[in-house]
């Protein structure tokens, strides 16, 4: 029998990590570090914690001050942003390739649906990333601004925070399944 696993090589899964690393050390070090230093605030994307129209408010406030910092931010969106989501999802959805997510949920198989949604995790995160930057761009951008968009963008953040973290425990909990000693149930 052929290992499905195998058509995902580990050294792709090696690129991709190093490129994730390589992006997100340029996003922190060429834009978030900066920002902060002009600022003496934090991106909103930058965040782990929710957020909503207050801050919202307040950035688009700061941002009108400071320009250069709004530029900033911009360029982020423009750079590094458009690069990292793609660069993390292709990541998640190929080490979910390379560890083929299958067991036993109460003692039954999982089902086709379950899998399904698993795989879709990583992709679920990447649109919600994407749209976030859609949305801060319209916010911050100085351009014409969306009605919507202020309410929306604190949802698009935690769907996007919520949809990594979720993926991360999932990867962790079919590792661990994977590295786990096989379990003798015909013990009598």
């Amino acid at each position: 029998m052929n290992d499905v696993s195998s058509r995902m090589p580990i050294w792709a899964i090696a690129l991709l990590a190093a490129i994730c690393l390589g992006v997100f050390a340029w996003m922190i070090a060429g834009f978030v570090l900066p920002f902060y230093d002009m600022t003496r605030a934090t991106i909103l994307e930058a965040r782990l914690g929710p957020y909503g129209a207050t801050e919202i408010d307040a950035m688009r406030g700061l941002l009108e001050k400071k320009p250069e910092a709004r530029d900033l931010l911009i360029s982020m969106h423009r750079g590094p942003d458009l690069i990292l989501p793609l660069a993390l999802t292709a990541l998640l959805f190929s080490i979910l390739l390379k560890l083929r997510p299958s067991g036993h949920v109460f003692h039954r198989p999982l089902s086709p649906a379950v899998i399904a949604a698993i795989y879709a995790l990583p992709f679920l995160y990447g649109l919600s990333d994407y749209v976030e930057n859609i949305l801060t761009m319209n916010i911050f951008g100085g351009g014409p601004e969306w009605s919507f968009a202020a309410a929306v963008l604190p949802w698009a953040s935690s769907l996007k925070f919520a949809s990594f973290a979720i993926s991360v425990i999932v990867i962790l909990r079919f590792l661990a399944y994977r590295l786990a000693p096989p379990v003798d149930n015909d013990r009598g």
